[in-house]
């Protein structure tokens, strides 16, 4: 199919509010209506009555779908990423931590320096790049004191790290020479090192996804995480579901669902005694389209 230009015009919050009740959507309260749209934007509002369409296409809307109903789910949506924000902090914590620990007593201080220690030298080198930017930029006391006091480019990994994205996390272990620092790390959190390293790509992910506030819910992620087949990593009793409209088996790791089984997983092991399902209570809502 060719492409064509973009000629939608702009319009006002008025005219998309006339334009949803047109389409079909009940708007109980049209001054609240209005004053969502101008702070939160109709287009990021539109993910949420998305799946009320009942005709993609000419965007009408299946009876009885309301504006209410799109903004409890936004309002679910906030409170879901809230409260997994509160649980990657202490993953990617714990993942640090113990990064540092195994690597820097079998590997010395400056373990993430030596590309020895990696598979693939290119993207040693642009994690390397990415890492020293982390710490010219970093206004830390303890970096600032490193940095007058000693002749090295860069400090000891349990200074670097500290300072270090979730991101850079992930690239550091995942290029990794395979071996048994690796194994150990990952067999920490019950998992083996291929498991763990798209794991983390996935958590980076969606770490991402929550700080830049995007939809969680009812989303396809586009980074997917791979299913364990061990037998010892059961941390779903279900991983595919069938489509309702061809009837196929599908993967459930393409769905948010998939994702915050995984980190509840990690979390049994990070603090058994976590109170994620409790948390999840207080962003409950009724969701039904």
């Amino acid at each position: 199919m060719s492409k064509v230009p973009y000629t939608k015009p702009t319009l006002t919050y008025s005219s998309h509010l006339g334009q949803l009740k047109e389409r079909g959507l009940v708007i109980a309260n049209e001054p609240k209506a209005l004053h969502l749209l101008e702070v939160i934007s109709y287009y990021r509002l539109s993910g949420y009555w998305y799946p009320m369409l009942i005709d993609k296409q000419k965007h009408n809307f299946k009876p009885g779908s309301s504006f209410e109903t799109a903004f409890n789910i936004y309002k679910f949506d906030r409170e879901l990423r809230f409260l997994i924000l509160r649980e990657l902090e202490k993953i990617e914590v714990a993942v640090r931590a113990k990064m540092i620990y195994i690597l820097s007593h079998s590997r010395g201080a400056f373990w993430y320096l030596d590309s020895a220690n990696f598979l693939n030298p290119v993207k040693h080198t642009e994690t390397l790049s990415k890492i020293g930017l982390e710490y010219n930029r970093s206004d830390e006391e303890f970096i600032q004191a490193f940095s007058s006091k000693y002749s090295d480019l860069l400090p000891p990994s349990w200074m670097m790290l500290e300072v270090s994205s979730f991101g850079i996390l992930s690239s550091l272990y995942s290029n990794l020479v395979p071996g048994r620092d690796k194994r150990a790390i990952a067999n920490f959190f019950g998992l083996n090192d291929s498991i763990l390293s798209s794991w983390l790509h996935s958590i980076v992910y969606l770490r991402n996804i929550c700080a830049h506030h995007s939809r969680l819910w009812n989303r396809e992620m586009r980074i997917q995480p791979v299913i364990p087949r061990s037998h010892n990593i059961a941390f779903l009793n279900q991983t595919n579901y069938i489509h309702p409209g061809t009837g196929s088996s599908i993967p459930l790791n393409n769905k948010t669902y998939f994702i915050i089984s995984m980190i509840v997983y990690l979390m049994n092991t990070i603090n058994p005694k976590h109170t994620i399902q409790d948390n999840s209570d207080h962003c409950s809502v009724n969701t039904q389209i």
